[in-house]
């Protein structure tokens, strides 16, 4: 590293990889006589780049870009023809041109537009083992006079690569006028701000073409008595390969960090906290450890909030336990009450109103061991994932558009099953045959698993303390809360199967049992809808398209696997489960595809003002009540609270008679400032109500299922009322 930073500082045109010592620099050619750039325009819509490479030199193509300088031309991407594929000893995977390129920028110029300039950038390497650094250039292009042909958009085409550009356009690096890397204050920038009394956000932003180490950093306080600062809560970070360092986990966007913090005085107090980081500009110089001190003025906190709650292991005692367990079981139970979970509970006693009594028990079993099964999967992932810096919560799966599709393929296929589409049992090796036709013990733990995952985007009364306690608590207890929860779950079809009295009053089987499970197909496919109606807001319209077109693929796949159950050749047969595999393409697509641009239908309300860590602040600087509802699209709970409780004019009425301020986080797709606020109030996950009262003072959790008078109680109280 520090060779490289030396090298840098020794050449202000050249940037020099260490493999290049021994090179001189009157070796190489100017970089405008080694790539020489001419632009024509041959029409008024379509202006063309050529670079004469000279021999012994190559060009990138990742890092060759063209963008309009002013208005007056509203350009689609640049066309690059495919180069030549090799491994680089600086980039790695990449495409070079030698001898010529020629690169195609189609658009629509405006009436009356004579000449456009272009920025064009692009960065090439001599065969003797030097590259030049990246280097733009002003280029103006006279238009012919005549209209502009009709050209197609082609960043709108579906089925795109999501990830890059079509073409290949490189993202432009900060630098410098003189081309040389930003000074380190302007290369990172770092803010601190108080969450709560005892949680700071640390803010790192990189400049464009720069990034920042996750694991090379360290903070302490320099003033602040009796401050103590505990481990940061580092969000999901990009691996990296990095010639210094190897593989690595770094940032190169803004990256938002909770910090915990232990105090003794309860008062508000001034603290000053030094961070050490360090970062490096991409494909380029490597900073030393950056040194930054930070002052903020910490909140007054109420004596239970102002010491950061003592770990779980050191306050573990029988009876909390047993309460969390008992908290836990209630919190399953209630669980099946959800609208979540109800298609897939009818479906279960549809099974044990099939069977005897001896199936029923053996149904129950199972059943009760798939849910187990997923509760403890689910658990673990997140308590490993946790473990790793990753702040995560109860329903944080659904935070991915991958998890969001694959869970609409899963319950379309079950309705088409249902629907004599197709028999699942048969076509996928017997897993959840007894979906269908209630036989086997492999559908009925199938059942269970698929429970618990429609389970996931509600939360139930008793359920947010009991996983609050799972999250902190050592692994092995942890583990046990999660069981409790399954077990509460399960608990309803474990008290029919082996409760004579209970079993007695199931419905008989017959005829009407095929009819019932036909009707039932459509809930499933309601569902489905529902979570497709979910990508929307995470990846926007080219998302639906995406996975409607993969949903049509798997039902044609299942469809055609079941007419070639009896006939057909092992040909014929492969090529149907290769459809049914095609499906999973536009999976991948979407999870790709960047982020809507309007994550939440709700963020644009009338009234309801976005979550940021400095409006709050700001507000309760001016003494304002506020009540702060964190949410996401894909909540069922969160939905039904704003149906039945926010939306309605008892609500708008109280809220107006406290002069409060209707505060919304969407916590849709990851967001790390929400997460941070969810786990300063001890919070795993979604819906979170939190009011805040006039003139100061630590806001009041509400229960995750309102009624119109526990809100309008609350917001009396904040107000001083």
């Amino acid at each position: 590293m520090l060779l490289r930073l030396c090298l840098w500082l020794l050449s202000a045109t050249l940037w020099i990889p260490t493999a290049a010592l021994a090179v001189d620099e009157a070796d190489l050619l100017p970089i405008d006589e080694a790539f020489v750039l001419t632009a024509t325009a041959s029409e008024r819509g379509r202006i063309e780049f050529n670079w004469q490479i000279a021999d012994g030199y190559y060009l990138y193509r990742h890092r060759t870009s063209v963008k309009v300088e002013g208005p007056g031309f509203k350009a689609n991407p640049l066309q690059l023809p495919d180069g030549d594929r090799h491994t680089d000893e600086f980039f790695g995977e990449v495409e070079t041109y030698r001898g010529s390129l020629t690169g195609t920028l189609t658009g629509t110029p405006a009436d009356g537009v004579t000449e456009v300039s272009f920025k064009v950038g692009y960065q090439g390497c001599a065969d003797l083992g030097v590259c030049y650094p990246p280097h733009t250039q002003i280029v103006k292009v006279s238009l012919p006079a005549g209209p502009a042909s009709a050209l197609q958009d082609l960043s709108a085409m579906p089925f795109g690569n999501a990830s890059k550009p079509l073409f290949g356009n490189a993202a432009p690096v900060s630098v410098q006028a003189d081309g040389l890397p930003l000074p380190e204050d302007q290369a990172f920038t770092l803010e601190a701000i108080p969450l709560s009394g005892s949680t700071l956000l640390l803010r790192f932003t990189p400049a464009t073409g720069y990034y920042l180490y996750r694991d090379r950093s360290s903070f302490k306080v320099i003033e602040g008595d009796g401050v103590a600062l505990l481990a940061p809560q580092w969000p999901p970070a990009k691996s990296h390969r990095d010639e210094h360092f190897g593989d690595v986990a770094v940032y190169f966007e803004q990256v938002e960090v909770p910090l915990p913090l232990t105090r003794e005085v309860h008062d508000k107090q001034p603290l000053l906290i030094e961070a050490t980081f360090q970062g490096c500009q991409t494909d380029g110089i490597c900073y030393p450890p950056m040194i930054r001190q930070v002052r903020v003025e910490l909140p007054a906190v109420t004596t239970t909030s102002a010491v950061s709650p003592t770990p779980v292991a050191e306050a573990l005692s029988v009876g909390v336990v047993l309460l969390t367990l008992l908290s836990a079981v209630i919190g399953g139970l209630i669980l099946n009450l959800m609208p979540c979970v109800l298609p897939v509970l009818s479906l279960k006693v549809l099974s044990l109103a099939e069977g005897g009594r001896a199936s029923a028990r053996r149904s129950a079993l199972w059943y009760t061991a798939g849910v187990l099964t997923s509760f403890v999967a689910v658990g673990g992932l997140a308590l490993l994932l946790r473990s790793a810096g990753l702040a995560l919560g109860w329903g944080f799966q659904l935070q991915q558009p991958l998890a969001i599709g694959a869970l609409a393929y899963v319950m379309l296929a079950v309705g088409l099953s249902l629907s004599g589409v197709f028999q699942l049992g048969a076509s996928l090796a017997g897993a959840g045959q007894s979906l269908t036709e209630k036989k086997g013990a492999a559908g009925d733990f199938f059942t269970g698993v698929l429970a618990v995952v429609v389970a996931s985007p509600c939360t139930a009364p008793f359920m947010g303390p009991a996983l609050a306690f799972a999250f902190a608590a050592p692994p092995a207890l942890a583990i046990g809360v999660f069981l409790a929860l399954g077990l509460g779950l399960a608990m309803p079809f474990l008290l029919v199967a082996f409760i004579p009295t209970l079993a007695n009053r199931l419905p008989h089987s017959g005829a009407w049992m095929n009819t019932f499970k036909q009707v039932m197909a459509f809930p499933m496919y309601l569902t489905a809808a529902w979570l497709v109606s979910i990508l929307a807001a995470q990846r926007g319209a080219d998302g639906v398209l995406y996975v409607l077109v993969g949903a049509v693929v798997l039902a044609l796949g299942l469809w055609w696997r079941e007419q070639l159950r009896y006939r057909g050749g092992v040909i014929a047969r492969t090529l149907a489960i290769g459809v049914i595999l095609l499906s999973l393409w536009p999976l991948w697509a979407t999870h790709r595809l960047p982020l809507a641009g309007n994550t939440s239908s709700t963020s644009a309300q009338a009234g309801v003002q976005p979550y940021s860590s400095e409006a709050l602040a700001a507000l309760r600087k001016q003494g304002r009540v506020v009540f702060v509802n964190m949410t996401a699209d894909w909540c069922v709970s969160c939905k039904v609270n704003e149906k039945a409780v926010l939306a309605q004019d008892g609500f708008k009425a109280a809220m107006r008679a406290a002069n409060a301020v209707y505060m919304k986080g969407d916590w849709t797709n990851v967001d790390p400032a929400i997460t941070a606020f969810l786990k300063s109030h001890n919070a795993v996950g979604v819906p979170l109500y939190v009011v805040y009262p006039a003139g100061g003072g630590d806001g009041v959790v509400l229960p995750t299922i309102l009624t119109t008078g526990i809100v309008v109680d609350a917001l009396r109280e904040a107000a001083g009322k």
